[in-house]
């Protein structure tokens, strides 16, 4: 599958999708990776109006130049945001411009997916660059409790980031293990400004267990306000700095999880406080609470929120430098717009892992682009080391596969399945075909780009290629980690 041009300012899944492939110029990204500069971005167009400018080839460009440094690395998650919760993957009644001209100013991907279909795994596989499965802590899903998580001696995209000459920050939710044992300053980022759990309330800061759950570094930092608005500060601050050299900035979001609390609801805010300290089991699940009309609140403000980091990029005059990447942690939940995806977080099906994601560097990537590409959260951790020059562990193989031949030179990824296994669930895409066995044990077949609603079942007419399939996953599964028993 080749990139196509995204004509309008909210473009509408695989409708009317011209087909060209980027445009290229060779010039050096860093002196251990060459990889071939493109055509200069498209120019933004009005809302409503926007139209891809042809590209242009422009001259080579040595080393010395511009071009050639290795870029900065946004990398913005989203807390179980579904695949159609943004009005440019075709939400009818959610509006989010912010990031709609991040894909215009991009590439928009249709058929992007989480690594797993809840928090915890696949952060570990973007972290890593790997299975959740080939790590202990990867196997919880979501981590719960305090026994297991990313353990310090493995390798991240952050710790191969900063040996290759990077200063790395992660701020906001890390929910890759707690404290004394695990933390994101023990795993290669140089600093970390955020939450360790997998949720907390927006105002208090008090997490799952009731346990107060805002830290700087592995100590804790005091402030009640809003969570999104002190993410969103902390980002900006961070990327105005002066910085000496290349930088990582994971940002991740903990909107729109549960509890569904918009900006000023402190009344709401109080009743759960107050259902926590009573010790009521699951009050921040929010399960009597949440609307369709609140949780559009918090995507609208979560695309604000970015709309001004972005700003803030943008005023310190590393925008075009700076590669940006957005994306979700899994598919979305109760109030989430799927259509026409089925299944929701914590499923295999389509719409529990495929996500939202948009990637736009202007230094080297056109504008107003689609790719129509399979591609999954190790695929970043693999990418954003090739641009950056830096080297996976040879100990600790990626299985990802770097999308910057594909998004820098046109070319075209090698056919490879995508791989997902969840307890009771197991998934494998290869192409335009979908290995799928649910909780009740039997094996489907979908083949997803005429059916991406997994309604038409085609293992009885194709058993063979089910059974190939089946047998792909096997294998893989075989060199993972086993589940522990359930007790």
């Amino acid at each position: 599958m080749t990139p196509s041009y995204d004509r309008s300012s909210a473009p509408q899944p695989r409708a009317g999708l011209s087909r060209r492939t980027f445009g290229t110029v060779t010039a050096a990204v860093a002196a251990t990776v060459a990889a071939p500069a493109v055509a200069a971005p498209a120019a933004g167009a009005a809302a409503g109006a926007a139209q891809a400018a042809e590209p242009r080839e422009r001259p080579f460009r040595a080393a010395r130049g511009r071009h050639s440094r290795r870029p900065n690395i946004l990398f913005i998650l989203g807390d179980d945001l579904g695949w159609a919760d943004l009005s440019s993957y075709g939400s009818p009644h959610i509006r989010t411009p912010h990031l709609d001209r991040l894909a215009r100013q991009g590439v928009r991907f249709t058929q992007a997916y989480s690594g797993s279909a809840t928090c915890s795994p696949t952060r570990f596989s973007l972290y890593t660059g790997r299975y959740p499965g080939r790590t202990e802590g990867g196997l919880a899903e979501p981590i719960a409790n305090k026994s297991v998580g990313l353990e310090p001696t493995h390798p991240t995209l952050a710790s191969l980031l900063r040996d290759a000459g990077y200063r790395t920050a992660l701020i906001g939710k890390w929910h890759c293990g707690h404290l004394p044992d695990y933390s994101p300053v023990r795993s290669g980022w140089d600093e970390f400004f955020g939450n360790f759990g997998g949720a907390l309330e927006y105002y208090s800061k008090l997490g799952l267990g009731g346990e107060y759950d805002l830290y700087e570094g592995d100590a804790e930092y005091k402030d009640l306000r809003y969570y999104t608005r002190i993410l969103t500060e902390r980002a900006a601050e961070y990327v105005q700095r002066d910085h000496d050299r290349p930088w990582l900035l994971n940002l991740n979001f903990t909107t729109p999880h549960w509890p569904w609390i918009a900006d000023g609801d402190t009344e709401r805010s109080a009743e759960i406080v107050r259902r926590i300290k009573a010790g009521e089991p699951g009050a921040l699940w929010h399960q009597d609470g949440g609307s369709v009309e609140k949780y559009t609140q918090m995507v609208e403000d979560l695309d604000r929120s970015i709309g001004r980091v972005l700003d803030a990029l943008r005023g310190s005059g590393q925008e075009k430098d700076t590669l940006v990447v957005f994306a979700s942690d899994n598919g979305g939940e109760r109030f989430s717009y799927n259509w026409p995806l089925t299944g929701n977080k914590g499923s295999l099906q389509e719409g529990g892992i495929r996500v939202p994601t948009v990637v736009r560097w202007p230094a080297r990537l056109d504008a107003h682009q689609v790719s129509d590409e399979p591609v999954f959260s190790p695929d970043w951790t693999a990418t954003l080391l090739d641009v950056a020059g830096a080297r996976p562990h040879p100990a600790h193989p990626l299985d990802g596969t770097s999308l910057a031949g594909h998004l820098l030179r046109g070319e075209e990824l090698p056919e490879r399945p995508l791989f997902w296994r969840v307890r009771g669930e197991r998934a494998l895409r290869r192409g335009e075909w979908k290995y799928y066995r649910g909780k009740d044990g039997r094996d489907r077949l979908f083949h997803l780009a005429s059916d991406q609603r997994e309604q038409a079942d085609r293992a009885s007419a194709e058993p063979a290629l089910l059974g190939e399939l089946r047998a792909r996953w096997e294998r893989i599964d075989a060199g993972l980690l086993p589940y522990p028993a359930v007790r």
